[in-house]
């Protein structure tokens, strides 16, 4: 296993052994993954260069644009686990979305194919490119809309649906560690497969490819359906959170009692009621809506909540702090994952004589250093750690151990830009010409990077699937999404304001002045990650027992 000696997951009551589910489901579901993935990979690494090669869009518009693309798979997540936790189930939202990412990369492979859907080629050496139309713009946004919702309703909504096979949390966490390994294994394959394709023979067959891997990935999962484990939506638990907020409100006035039997118990199986409690004395102005008054038996709408609803709301109110630290960690890597592309093509990318590599490529590093270092951790450090301390590193430990790995490369992208700049003052070279210096000076930022993301990225889906409510699962793991897809948007609108404000990000990447840009986001990251210690050293894990009995495993 990959993390599973540090990941902690709710307790599943004891059942009779079900009928579906179980490990007959693995197939299915990492081969869907690895489809899924191929073809995610193969488009939405190398749009940057698509859009400045084929539609002549300058290169930070086509980052901007990226970025965006970028922040709409990461955080419609959140919307998908929202609809497979309260209406439609996980199935029907894999399949609808497999469905809708499909349509948009075929539309992506005809915008490639067609001079129609596409401006003219540039001429060699002339500055007088002509942009694409307004049609044609169009048809490209919508291509790139429908295969980002499509991809975005898949990834994290299919870990949960894995994980839902399996009753044993030592299962789940291996479910989750091969889910994760062969999501960035998918990667990397696309990231050198299909992008040379794309890059050295052609765009057409490259996104063909993403197609076909698309639609076999869906054909697999379709096929294991009579072995899933397929659970019933139930009503949506944002729902219940809101009530909360509303009966405390209209209920303020009323004292609170001190009794167990004066506050509305959760309901179990048959209609009998959970051992009685009284409510934590944390966020007290909430215990309202749970505390049954006289005018509760009228049958007010949302005027009673539950004891656990309410305690529900509590979670999410103490882990939002964290949770808002997870924004500015990934904030500056969206920013830093665009640039490296335009730097990447103003740098000599030969590898031997002939052989050059695609700028998109340069992303092969990040999910080298990625896969490898979550072995590493799983099966070096984190075991001699705990023979030394005789205590696992918690995911908090995790997750800062990654904020201060990603600050490192902040700095070192920085110091990486101010060398290539000087070596393009010194040749007199402007405008995004090539720099003569090897693209594999930006290796370490990008293995450092790498990984920083295998410490604070299964380190932040540990931590809420374990503290999230029971009922929200599902949206605990696509939270980890959200706040990735809120650093693109945020990541977009930083650059957008430098670009307004300063002369550091111009259309000719030569002139201007990108290792600035780093020092800032270096500034940023050390800010955010002295708010992220102090949010960690004040919070309590809810969960404390799952997670002793997670340390105490020898898996």
């Amino acid at each position: 296993m990959l993390i599973s000696s540090n990941t902690n997951f709710a307790a599943m009551d004891a059942e009779p052994k079900p009928s579906k589910g179980g490990w007959i489901t693995f197939p299915f579901l990492i081969a869907t993954m690895a489809g899924l993935t191929l073809a995610a990979g193969g488009w939405a690494n190398n749009i940057i260069v698509y859009l400045i090669n084929e539609f002549n869009i300058k290169s930070i518009d086509a980052a901007q644009i990226a970025n965006i693309v970028n922040g709409c798979t990461t955080l419609f997540p959140i919307l998908g686990a929202i609809l497979a936790d309260s209406f439609f189930g996980s199935f029907s939202i894999i399949s609808v979305s497999s469905l809708i990412s499909l349509a948009g990369i075929l539309l992506l492979t005809l915008t490639a194919t067609l001079d129609l859907l596409k401006p003219a080629p540039c001429e060699n050496g002339s500055n007088l490119c002509v942009g694409p139309s307004k049609s044609q713009l169009a048809i490209l946004y919508t291509s790139l809309a429908l295969s980002s919702i499509g991809l975005a309703g898949t990834r994290f909504t299919l870990a949960t649906m894995g994980a839902d096979q399996f009753d044993n949390p030592k299962d789940q966490g291996v479910f989750f560690n091969w889910h994760f390994f062969t999501m960035y294994a998918g990667t990397l394959v696309s990231v050198v497969g299909i992008i040379y394709v794309e890059d050295n023979v052609s765009w057409g067959l490259g996104y063909g490819l993403c197609v076909a891997a698309n639609l076999i990935g869906l054909m697999i999962f379709v096929v294991g359906r009579r072995k899933y484990r397929l659970l019933k939506p139930q009503t949506s638990p944002f729902t219940g959170l809101a009530c909360v907020v509303v009966a405390a409100f209209r209920k303020r006035k009323v004292l609170l009692s001190l009794k167990s039997e004066d506050y509305c118990q959760e309901q179990q199986g048959g209609g009998t009621k959970s051992v009685r409690t009284t409510p934590t004395n944390s966020f007290k102005f909430l215990n309202h809506a749970a505390l049954i008054s006289q005018e509760d038996t009228i049958n007010k709408p949302w005027n009673l909540c539950t004891l656990q609803q309410v305690e529900d709301l509590k979670t999410l109110i103490r882990i939002s702090p964290l949770w808002s630290t997870g924004i500015l960690l990934c904030t500056p890597i969206a920013i830093q994952m665009s640039l490296i592309v335009l730097q990447a093509l103003a740098m000599d990318r030969h590898l031997g004589p002939t052989f050059q590599i695609s700028a998109g490529t340069m992303m092969v590093f990040v999910m080298l250093s990625t896969s490898i270092s979550l072995a590493l951790i799983d099966r070096f450090l984190l075991p001699t750690y705990q023979k030394l301390t005789n205590t696992s590193l918690t995911p908090l430990q995790r997750i800062g151990v990654g904020h201060a790995l990603t600050v490192s490369s902040m700095a070192i992208s920085a110091l990486v830009e101010s060398k290539r700049l000087a070596v393009a003052r010194s040749h007199d070279i402007h405008g995004n010409s090539v720099v003569p210096m090897s693209v594999f000076w930006m290796v370490p930022q990008l293995v450092v990077v790498g990984v920083g993301e295998a410490f604070h990225f299964p380190g932040n889906v540990s931590l809420y699937y374990q503290e999230f409510p029971k009922s929200m699962k599902s949206t605990a793991a696509a939270m980890v999404a959200m706040f990735i897809g809120i650093a693109f948007y945020l990541g977009t609108a930083v650059v957008g304001f430098m670009r307004k404000t300063t002369g550091w990000l111009p259309d000719g990447i030569n002139d201007g002045r990108m290792d600035n840009v780093y020092w800032v986001l270096t500034i940023l990251g050390l800010i955010n990650f002295g708010y992220y210690v102090v949010c960690s050293w004040l919070y309590e894990y809810q969960n404390v027992e799952k997670m002793e009995i997670s340390s105490s495993s020898p898996c």
